[in-house]
């Protein structure tokens, strides 16, 4: 503001008050109001700078409706995000994937800065639906896009995982990078083998070089999608991880409520990139809602495996309740 002691007169005051209604009421451009009062136009730019650091004009921001910026901004407070994103849906459970699909894509559009290495978690129905209405751009989006948790499964759901990361670097002007594995193998041995292989080990080096990470938050229920791909845990694991007390799982590493890793029995069989490794990644946008997976986004969040969250406006008040 400016200081009390420039104490303008009321002549100044007229003057200011005439220019700021013309700019800001009337819509007058800078340039007819310097030839209306015969003055220069870098005058004009300083008296309606003044304007509002005397006070007079104030600026306010209005969201129209379905917009959430106040639970945006109060998520990244709370939680000490990057980013926010807060979707109007309607419906629960799998009803709220169309419009998160939709805002994550308008969201990578304008935030994907052209040399970025993109990590894609593979089995995310979310994630595939969001690649399906994202729009190919004009310019390069990224450089490589990378498998970040085992992309093999069963043939009648593999098609999902190779389409999700070869469309999205179609999309992006980027080299895909496939992980040649399933997520949970039969032994510890034969992941120590397969990760030596060359080609997986190509890929688990391009992990050290991810700039940014899409990610699915799950639940200890596996989705649908999980389930049929053959990657999903056991219900024998599912038991174990509930007494250690897991709430949800990013990129199949589990966590408790307050996002604390814990040792699944699974874990020594697991191909995916490790959580200091994904937690090393400058942004980590997370896409998941619904009532169902307060817990498992909530657990997120805490822990820092993400940085940067889509969600539906239910789950942003719950996590704001706690």
């Amino acid at each position: 503001m400016v200081a009390a002691a420039s104490t303008p007169t009321p002549d100044h005051m007229r003057l200011l008050i005439k220019v700021a209604r013309m700019y800001h009421e009337r819509g007058v451009r800078q340039p007819e109001i310097a030839a209306h009062l015969n003055m220069s136009q870098p005058r004009v730019s300083r008296l309606l700078k003044e304007a509002v650091d005397r006070g007079v004009v104030r600026t306010v921001v209005v969201s129209p409706e379905g917009v959430h910026a106040e639970l945006e901004e109060a998520l990244v407070a709370r939680y000490g995000l990057r980013d926010a994103v807060v979707v109007e849906v309607e419906g629960s459970g799998a009803d709220v994937i169309p419009a998160l699909a939709a805002a994550t894509a308008t969201y990578l559009d304008a935030t994907l800065k052209g040399e970025d290495v993109i990590g894609v978690s593979s089995w995310s129905a979310t994630l595939l639906e969001s690649v399906k209405v994202m729009r190919a751009r004009t310019s390069s989006g990224a450089r490589e896009v990378v498998q970040i948790v085992g992309g093999s499964g069963s043939p009648e759901v593999q098609l999902h995982a190779t389409r999700l990361t070869s469309r999205l670097a179609e999309l992006t002007g980027a080299r895909p990078v496939f992980a040649p594995s399933a997520a949970l193998v039969g032994s510890r041995e034969l992941r120590v083998l397969l990760s030596r292989e060359p080609a997986m080990a190509d890929v688990m080096r391009a992990w050290s070089r991810l700039t940014l990470a899409l990610l699915g938050i799950g639940s200890l229920d596996p989705s649908p999608l999980l389930r049929r791909s053959g990657n999903a845990i056991t219900a024998e694991d599912q038991r174990a991880l509930k007494k250690l007390g897991a709430v949800g799982d990013v990129c199949a590493r589990y966590f408790d409520a307050d996002g604390n890793s814990v040792d699944a029995p699974f874990n020594d069989r697991l191909i995916g990139i490790e959580p200091d490794q994904l937690r090393a990644v400058e942004r980590r946008i997370a896409v998941a809602g619904g009532m169902d997976k307060v817990a498992a986004i909530r657990g997120a969040v805490r822990g820092r495996w993400i940085n940067i969250l889509v969600t539906d406006v239910d789950v942003a008040r719950e996590l704001l309740n706690d």
